[in-house]
């Protein structure tokens, strides 16, 4: 199965953008997928990601740490752009959830 990223938001707003960048994560090269709470689902997307996507988040959420120990930021150029934010996670876990979803079903049908 092929799975694709969305880049980018999917409704473009003046006031989403507004958000993201004060949310700051994006000023440590983080991604919107990279601040997901790890619940149970996120934690089997996260494995089921290949090992490219695996690493590159891997080093985001080091160098994000790192940053944050030093109290620095990237300098602007490198922050995440709301534009350019891609929603590597979001295939798996719409998979993974509907997966568990199948599951619950299947067995309240027993």
């Amino acid at each position: 199965m092929s799975y694709l990223a969305r880049k980018g938001p999917a409704v473009y707003s003046a006031l989403g953008k507004w958000a993201y960048n004060m949310a700051g994560f994006n000023q440590y090269g983080l991604h919107r997928d990279d601040c997901l709470y790890e619940n149970e689902d996120v934690k089997e997307a996260i494995r089921r990601l290949p090992e490219k996507l695996k690493d590159e988040r891997n080093f985001r959420i080091t160098r994000a740490l790192h940053l944050s120990m030093t109290k620095t930021i990237l300098p602007k150029e490198q922050w995440t752009k709301y534009e350019e934010d891609t929603k590597y996670l979001e295939p798996y876990l719409q998979e993974v959830v509907r997966e568990r979803e199948e599951k619950v079903k299947w067995e309240s049908n027993k």
